[in-house]
């Protein structure tokens, strides 16, 4: 347990630091469970929105260090792969 008056800070930062990225995560889930949604209805155009809300937000992620890059490139690929695949 920290015992220094700035190790005791630090350890407040850190929790109030991990609070607020659980909820970015939960919130790029939820723009990533819309699209499944959507591709599950089979509706092209909806999906295709869907997909285009959600991009930005995975993107967002990464330039704050939440997600890494290359986790970000492969979900964005699949479910881009997903959404073409409605089209055909």
């Amino acid at each position: 347990m920290a015992n220094s008056p700035s190790s005791k800070k630090r350890a407040r930062q850190q929790e109030k630091r991990r609070q607020h990225n659980a909820g970015q995560r939960s919130m790029v889930r939820t723009y990533i469970k819309k699209v499944d949604a959507q591709i599950e209805s089979g509706n092209y155009d909806d999906a295709q929105a869907a997909f285009l809300t959600a991009v930005p937000m995975i993107d967002s992620m990464v330039n704050k260090g939440i997600y890494p890059k290359n986790k970000a490139a492969r979900t964005k690929s699949r479910m881009n792969a997903r959404v073409k695949a409605l089209k055909a």
